[in-house]
């Protein structure tokens, strides 16, 4: 498998990943992932899949730019205040490579749209702040026999976990049903968005690569503050009104 010199150079630390190579970046580049979510988890995920090469990037969110943003969604620029975010996120991730597409869907995800939304793509992060669309994401994906990978932050803390439908839990699995309607912590450190929304990032590149092993049925946590991190192993739960 070969690659023009623009390539070979733009992508030269990844392919010489043995577990990755040239046949997995070709991969990459054959790939649609969908990000649902511009913020603080998606800004670095979205940055880090267009610069590995992810061949088609969605980005889906309904909001505009404002300044309280800018602490943790690295994506966006002052200049940006104002503008819809996914289209912010089309353009800076276009500015790292060009030669990527990028679809925009200027949306909130409802049970409405959300089927039709995730069609087209082949792994789905949930970069979103509220239970009520990750929760709405997980059954869609489920349903749908999507991938897709769970990230959640509060404070100095945050977690994720990948779900591969009928082989793994779910988020019903993990949390119930009934977190929809709490509230949304909204203190954040911002650098601890950039190291979940790059994990989230990680975890896709493997499912689409198959390197590694993904974060299915284990819930990673990081505490950031104490320094501390941990992988719990999460059950199906055969109760569990999707997947059970």
């Amino acid at each position: 498998m070969t690659f023009d010199t623009d390539s070979e150079k733009r992508y030269s630390r990844q392919i010489m990943l043995e577990e990755i190579g040239a046949e997995g970046q070709k991969k990459l580049a054959d790939s649609a992932v969908l990000i649902i979510g511009a913020g603080g988890l998606g800004s670095p995920a979205a940055l880090y899949l267009a610069a590995a090469g992810v061949g088609h990037i969605g980005i889906a969110d309904p909001d505009c730019v404002e300044l309280s943003n800018l602490q943790r969604q690295i994506i966006h620029r002052e200049c940006d205040i104002s503008a819809p975010k996914v289209l912010s996120a089309e353009r800076a991730m276009k500015e790292i490579n060009s030669g990527i597409s990028v679809k925009t869907h200027k949306i909130r995800v409802t049970e409405v749209n959300i089927s039709e939304l995730i069609s087209g793509y082949d792994f789905i992060l949930d970069c979103t702040d509220n239970f009520s669309s990750k929760l709405l994401i997980s059954d869609a994906c489920v349903k749908a026999d999507k991938p897709f990978c769970y990230g959640g932050v509060h404070g100095f803390c945050g977690q994720l976990m990948t779900c591969v439908p009928h082989k793994s839990p779910c988020l019903r699995c993990l949390f119930g049903d009934d977190i929809a309607g709490e509230n949304v912590p909204k203190e954040i450190l911002g650098a601890v968005c950039g190291v979940i929304g790059s994990m989230q990032a990680c975890e896709a590149v493997k499912y689409i690569t198959g390197a590694g092993t993904l974060l299915s049925g284990r819930l990673m946590t990081f505490d950031m503050l104490k320094g501390e991190s941990r992988v719990i192993n999460i059950p199906v739960n055969k109760n569990c009104i999707v997947c059970g």
